[in-house]
């Protein structure tokens, strides 16, 4: 897996390519984007965030993927649903892989509010918020009600 280092500046980020091979081709009508982020679209907590996000993509710079939807298949990604489903995960346009707060401090950057994430790339804060997000992603289901009285917490596809 590609690691990234984090931005210089956040709020900056590339200009995507126009076309590219893989499987990001630009076609018809289409916005060019910046990142896809695959996000479960059945997590109450998630669709919050992901539907403030699509309300300041103004510039449709953001692919909103949701890897709990019934047409969803994750063989094409290459990553296992399980995989997906751990932690937040993000593809950017050549391909590359982003996974945990990255794909949140890209997000916010994409929509001219990278400024708020930029905290989290300082050192120390960023060890910080990295395992506060992964204790966070380990606990997702049963912080948002997704878990059975008895404990066990079962992830399907809508």
């Amino acid at each position: 897996m590609a690691t990234l280092s984090p931005l210089s500046r956040i709020g900056e980020l590339p200009t995507p390519p126009r076309e590219v091979s893989d499987g990001f081709s630009i076609t018809g009508s289409e916005a060019p984007f910046v990142i896809e982020v695959f996000f479960d679209g059945d997590c109450p907590l998630c669709i919050r965030e992901i539907n403030m996000l699509r309300r300041k993509d103004a510039g449709q710079r953001i692919r909103f993927t949701d890897i709990a939807a019934s047409d969803f298949n994750s063989e094409a990604t290459g990553k296992t649903f399980e995989q997906l489903m751990a932690e937040i995960h993000a593809r950017l346009p050549d391909g590359t892989w982003v996974i945990g707060v990255e794909v949140f401090r890209r997000l916010y950057a994409a929509v001219g509010l990278g400024w708020l994430m930029a905290p989290t790339a300082w050192p120390g804060i960023k060890q910080l918020a990295d395992v506060g997000y992964r204790i966070f992603a380990r606990n997702r289901l049963r912080l948002t009600g997704r878990c059975l009285p008895n404990g066990s917490c079962r992830i399907q596809k809508s």
